[in-house]
């Protein structure tokens, strides 16, 4: 159930908030690469290979090298600072995505090519999970005092960000990939990282402030990753990230099949668009259900709406079903951050996003692989089969566990060895 905007906090306050426009124009620009990367590397790769699963190979190296390395960038950035992680990541990811171009246009055989996918994925700056961290920051979200109710409100408003990303970031890449040069798009996204990037360590101001292990209380060596509920979304999220890469490796290969590869970026768009527009409802209304049963039901309307994608062959139908997807997943999404904003304390608190975004990233490294080989083999439609199987699977385990989903009240968290101090359950 939810009632009306006017019970709660919305955008316009959080917008006020000081400092808050700092981080988030350079935020946006520094994220926007993100969505482009996977769709640019398949684009570009399928047009020197002829593959697509070829493409979804590379894609997928890097999908898993960023999964395997985006928490330890979290951790490292609670302990030196954002500043400290971002200038360095920045530029290995400019030097590292240039890399891989030069090799596919090069025709280099596929091992260099994934060799580069590597550092490509590993130095993917995580600037999602640093703009929630400044948000909790700058809105004085701490353990031992009750959080700001504009935190979900934040949590939504972040969402909407990323998916307005990939509402523009896939359509602008395949547009460039198709229009330009099979590489402008990679091209372009080397670019708007170092610029982005760049800007966005600028802003020092906002960062959140270092944290010693001593200071905080927490066990030295304690992981975001020690909280039950953590663990629990973070296999959730992989569902997610399922239907991104299926999404994305099927719908360009479908377009492809018909003779009009343009048609991709509209009908991915489409299909962020709904997200989009889920996302700013989501923030918008004052939820009286809990976050935790609000993931349930966001689970469960995403793999009933992926459940008819396979059989659909006409473009306007798919689009359709695909705007129905992407107003499911918003509601998954902006739950399950709120959940972890309160499942961890401060100090870990960047690592937490980080294992999210990680999750997202290695579904749809698996996702793109499969969905590729699925294309090359079966054709485009079979392809869509890997956002239903993803789903599902994500659905079945948040409800198994769902008891694991105990949100800490009032900086009181619920972990195994990150202060365990009077448990409460939210619905």
């Amino acid at each position: 159930m939810a009632s009306t905007v006017s019970d709660r906090p919305g955008y316009g306050q959080l917008l006020r908030t000081p400092g808050a426009w700092s981080f988030l124009l350079p935020g946006f620009a520094a994220r926007q690469p993100f969505a482009m990367l996977t769709i640019g590397i398949v684009l570009l790769v399928q047009h020197t290979t002829g593959s697509y699963g070829s493409a979804g190979a590379v894609a997928a190296v890097t999908g898993v090298s960023m999964a395997l390395f985006a928490p330890q960038t979290g951790k490292l950035a609670d302990r030196f600072g954002q500043r400290a992680v971002l200038l360095p990541g920045v530029l290995v990811h400019t030097a590292s995505v240039s890399a891989l171009v030069a090799l596919a246009l090069a025709d280099a055989p596929m091992w260099l090519l994934f060799a580069a996918a590597v550092p490509t994925g590993a130095s993917v700056p995580q600037i999602g999970p640093m703009v929630r961290a400044r948000w909790a920051a700058v809105l004085g979200a701490a353990p031992g005092r009750e959080a700001s109710p504009l935190m979900s409100t934040a949590a939504a408003f972040e969402s909407v960000s990323d998916e307005f990303t990939f509402v523009i970031g896939p359509v602008l890449a395949t547009a460039l990939c198709t229009g330009v040069h099979p590489a402008a798009g990679l091209i372009t996204e080397a670019a708007l990282t170092l610029a982005g990037g760049l800007l966005f360590a600028a802003q020092r101001a906002t960062q959140p402030s270092v944290r010693t292990p001593s200071a905080t209380g927490s066990p030295r060596h304690a992981s975001a990753l020690s909280v039950p509920g953590v663990r629990v979304l973070a296999v959730a999220f992989v569902g997610i990230g399922a239907v991104f890469g299926g999404m994305q490796v099927s719908l360009a290969a479908f377009a492809e099949e018909i003779g009009s590869p343009g048609a991709n970026g509209l009908m991915y768009g489409i299909f962020a668009a709904g997200n989009m527009l889920a996302g700013i409802a989501c923030g918008a209304i004052a939820w009286k259900t809990g976050p935790r049963r609000r993931l349930i039901a966001g689970y469960t309307a995403l793999t009933l709406t992926a459940s008819g994608l396979w059989a659909v062959h006409s473009v306007p139908l798919l689009a359709g079903l695909g705007l129905l997807v992407g107003l499911s997943i918003a509601p998954a999404l902006i739950s399950g951050y709120t959940l972890v904003e309160a499942l961890v304390p401060d100090s870990v608190r960047t690592e937490a996003f980080t294992w999210l975004t990680g999750a997202v990233a290695l579904g749809q490294a698996a996702a793109v692989t499969v969905a590729g080989q699925l294309a090359d083999a079966h054709g485009a439609s079979t392809g869509f089969l890997v956002p239903l199987v993803g789903t599902v699977l994500a659905l079945v385990t948040l409800v198994g566990l769902r008891s694991r989903l105990t949100p800490r009240v009032q900086g009181r968290t619920v972990a195994r060895g990150i202060g365990h101090r009077g448990p409460v359950t939210v619905d």
